[in-house]
């Protein structure tokens, strides 16, 4: 079997096909959850916390004072943007519980099928 027959024979298999789809649509859901994420829940956390913006959160490393992150990008400072990894912990949170009640949703349906109708 020749090289184009044998990719073509793997590239139309079904799991194939299913695996683009579901990174196409996990794809889609990612920016959905990032969505919820960036504009629901951190302004939640934010209000609650007293108005922090936790993108903003860094350590300069040169020692200096600045007034906010961007004044230290701006000064070429080498900064600790811990706030970032805090949001993206909250990203991966939100992200794994969601995907935890889905996949607890879909084990619920198959383990309770529904009856086949009486003849």
């Amino acid at each position: 079997m020749g090289f184009a027959q044998e990719f073509k024979e793997f590239a139309v298999k079904g799991n194939v096909v299913d695996l683009a789809v579901g990174i196409i649509i996990g794809g889609a859901f990612g920016k959905i959850v990032s969505s919820l994420v960036g504009d629901i829940v951190m302004p939640l956390v934010g209000l609650v916390m007293g108005g922090m913006n936790f993108t903003q959160l860094f350590i300069p490393l040169d020692g200096k004072d600045y007034e906010n992150l961007k004044a230290a990008v701006e000064a070429k400072a080498p900064v600790l943007t811990y706030g970032n990894f805090i949001q993206t912990v909250i990203d991966f949170l939100v992200i794994a519980f969601v995907i935890f009640w889905m996949v607890k949703a879909v084990n619920k349906a198959r383990a309770n099928p529904t009856a086949a109708p009486a003849k």
